[in-house]
């Protein structure tokens, strides 16, 4: 599989490094791809370093205005204009999508996919990985736009909600067929 991770590439403590990097021994292991957002710092490199260490490939996509912090001798690296393009390249090089901690450039593209989703532009399966209860705010959000119609799909057709690395990436392969 072909797996686009959204993250931060904030330098962040052990209670999201730890999960983050079980995530990536795990894609490695598995023979999986990270697709990811290309860059060489804080927890972006955290999960690269651990596919790469598992025997995993690495896709990044990277933008101009971040060339600089791309992380070198990966399988594939494409630098994009600009963030729209990175979102676009993101998800037409991936086979599903997990969503890990991160800021508001995480949070736009988790929203994009769902979006996505939503309107039945995208079939791949998405996961929020709710490290620590990272998530739980955005869960209950969620939750609440699905009780008061706002979603026009019931949530769980939308996005699969795991506490654990594991539980994240049994589901993928299990939705995608894979063995």
């Amino acid at each position: 599989m072909r797996i686009c991770v959204f993250l931060s590439a904030a330098d962040l403590d052990e209670r999201y490094t730890r999960p983050a990097r079980e995530f990536a021994r795990l894609l490695g292991k598995g023979g999986h791809t990270l697709v990811w957002g290309g860059s060489d710092t804080g927890l972006m490199k955290v999960v690269a370093d651990g596919v790469e260490e598992a025997g995993g490939r690495l896709c990044g996509v990277s933008v101009e205005f971040l060339a600089a912090k791309a992380r070198d001798g990966v399988d594939e690296m494409v630098i994009a204009r600009d963030l729209a393009e990175r979102k676009r390249l993101l998800l037409e090089k991936a086979d599903a999508v997990v969503i890990m901690v991160g800021g508001t450039g995480t949070l736009d593209e988790a929203t994009e996919i769902l979006e996505l989703k939503k309107h039945g532009h995208t079939g791949m399966p998405v996961v929020l990985l709710n490290t620590a209860g990272f998530y739980d705010g955005l869960k209950e959000q969620f939750r609440r736009m699905e009780d008061e119609g706002f979603l026009p799909r019931p949530l769980a057709e939308l996005v699969f909600f795991a506490e654990e690395p594991v539980g994240a990436l049994a589901y993928l392969e299990e939705d995608l067929g894979v063995e």
